[in-house]
Order: C-alpha cells, then sequence, then structure tokens
C-alpha cells in the first residue's frame, strides 16, 4: 500500500471519539488551519451551509459551567430538532445498548448506578475537559440536503484535526441546551444549534478512551449489483 494511501486510511480508521483530553492548549493558527481545511467539504451548489462557535479559555469556562450547573440540577433539556429515533428498533437500539455498555464498564458505571451514569453523561458539558469547544449552528431554513452537506464537514474536521496530533468527540448532547448556548454565544434565534464537538490533545490515562466501536461488515450494509 502506497505510503498516502496507508495515511489517509490511518487517519480515517484510526479516529475515535475521545472522552478525555489534556489541559494543553491548541495553538490558534492550528484551529484555524484544521477549520479551513475542513471547510473544503463538498456542499450542493457550494452554498456551504454551516457556521460555527470556536470556544476557548475563559468563554469555554464560562459555558461549561452553565451547561454543568443546568444538568446537575436536573433541568429539562431539549434540543431544537430529532437527531435519534423517536421509536427505537432493531437493529439500533441494541448497537446503542452495546456501545452505552462498553462505555460504562471501562469508566466503572455499574448496571443501575443511575447517578454515576449522570455523572458520566454530565462530562460531555464540560467537552471532557477539552480546551477548545466547538457548537455548530445552521441557519433554520436550510433543508435536509443542507445537513447531509454539514456532516461531510463534521467528519473533515475530525480527519483534519488528526493530522495535527489532535483528536475530537462529535457530541449531539451539546445541542441539549440551545437556550445556554444562545445567551452565552450570541446565537440567533434564526439559527438551529446541530452539535457541538470537543477537541484537544488525547488523555492516554482516561480510561473512556480505551473504547473501540465496532462497525457492520461490508456485506451486511452493501448490496452489489453486476449483472
Amino acid at each position: 500500500m502506497a505510503g498516502g494511501q496507508a495515511a489517509i486510511e490511518a487517519a480515517i480508521t484510526g479516529r475515535r471519539s475521545i472522552r478525555g483530553f489534556l489541559p494543553r492548549p491548541v495553538p490558534t493558527e492550528v484551529l484555524r488551519r484544521i477549520l479551513a481545511v475542513a471547510s473544503r467539504a463538498p456542499s450542493g451548489s457550494n452554498i456551504q451551509p454551516w457556521k460555527l462557535h470556536a470556544v476557548t479559555g475563559a468563554a469555554l469556562a464560562r459555558l461549561t459551567a452553565a451547561m454543568g450547573a443546568a444538568h446537575a440540577a436536573g433541568e429539562a433539556s431539549r434540543r431544537e430538532y430529532e437527531y435519534y429515533p423517536v421509536t427505537w428498533r432493531s437493529p439500533y437500539l441494541e448497537r446503542r445498548r452495546k456501545l452505552g455498555w462498553q462505555l460504562y464498564e471501562l469508566t466503572g458505571v455499574k448496571r443501575g448506578d443511575h447517578e454515576a451514569g449522570a455523572r458520566q453523561v454530565g462530562r460531555n458539558f464540560s467537552f471532557f475537559g477539552a480546551p477548545v469547544g466547538l457548537v455548530f449552528t445552521i441557519d433554520a431554513d436550510m433543508e435536509q440536503g443542507s445537513w447531509l452537506d454539514y456532516g461531510m464537514f463534521l467528519q473533515n474536521l475530525m480527519i483534519a484535526a488528526r493530522a495535527h496530533g489532535l483528536e475530537t468527540c462529535p457530541q449531539a448532547a451539546i445541542a441539549n441546551y440551545p437556550d445556554i448556548l444562545r445567551r452565552e454565544l450570541g446565537i440567533p434565534e434564526s439559527e438551529i444549534v446541530v452539535c457541538g464537538m470537543a477537541l484537544g490533545f488525547e488523555d492516554p490515562a482516561e480510561p473512556a478512551n480505551r473504547l473501540r466501536s465496532e462497525r457492520e461488515p461490508v456485506d451486511g450494509f452493501v448490496t452489489f449489483h453486476d449483472r
């Protein structure tokens, strides 16, 4: 396998959702470079529907404190769109449960320990200790095609980060508190909060970072037609 091909495949297949980061800061010029590379994602008619807020330093501390307090107080969370199925069914329910229990096993959360489970979920709202928290929005009048384009932008960003020794965790949970995000980041009502993403240097001592999620084999999701 040629070197370039191997590097590209490694960048994609080695990507994981990292749930523990070192406090080491990410240089602004590196973050800008990653975002510029990510913006080369394709979009229908090149409309580039993605918008984001890059949050660091004191602003990140304020945002995570506000979301963390809301979660700890049990304040009702809401998303501005449905991310997951309204009704879960096979095989998606089994996949979700398997991943959840794998994560809980690594982090020491016992079955039935709802308090510990809530604490683990709550780590989302600190961006898992990452020095950079990214919050993504889209204009509310964009249609489904633009949301598909958005996914390609997010994937580009996660892979581009790896070229600089950085890791990420895409986080649907960040969109649970749009009111807090609007207040802290000045997000207008005309935009929908899509998700968040933690970005930084992986903490190798974090047990959750040992998680390796599984994927279906190719023949499990592809139908080949050749005649």
